[in-house]
């Protein structure tokens, strides 16, 4: 195999292991529920993503031929990891008391985007 190949996957295999260790070390180490969500959501993202492309570049360059799995595991990751935290962001807003004394008094989720620009016109 081409020698400038092999740094490339190596380097997008280090780039992929150091995302994939702050992510999870950002799981283990961040305080509450809403800081933990970046740790998986991002860079842990960012980290898989990183070794999917590396996957790619090596079996395109040894088998010669592009395989489309890593591609489409990778956009399915893009996809729908944004999507998870969000949900899981909105049900902790809902279930936490003490985020809940911070909603407007209707709960409303229009009410709610307010509340995050931080200009509340309910007061």
């Amino acid at each position: 195999m081409n020698p400038v190949i092999e740094a490339v996957v190596a380097a997008l295999i280090l780039v992929g292991a150091f995302f994939l260790l702050v992510g999870a070390l950002g799981l283990a180490r961040l305080p509450n529920m809403m800081s933990r969500l970046h740790g998986p959501t991002k860079a842990t993202t960012l980290g898989i993503g990183s070794l999917l492309i590396a996957s790619i570049v090596y079996f395109t360059a040894t088998r010669g031929s592009f395989s489309v799995h890593e591609l489409l595991i990778t956009l399915f990751l893009f996809l729908t990891a944004p999507v998870s935290a969000q949900m899981l962001a909105k049900a902790h807003l809902l279930r936490s008391r003490e985020e809940q004394s911070r909603l407007p008094a209707t709960g409303r989720p229009a009410d709610w985007a307010t509340l995050a620009k931080g200009t509340d016109d309910a007061s």
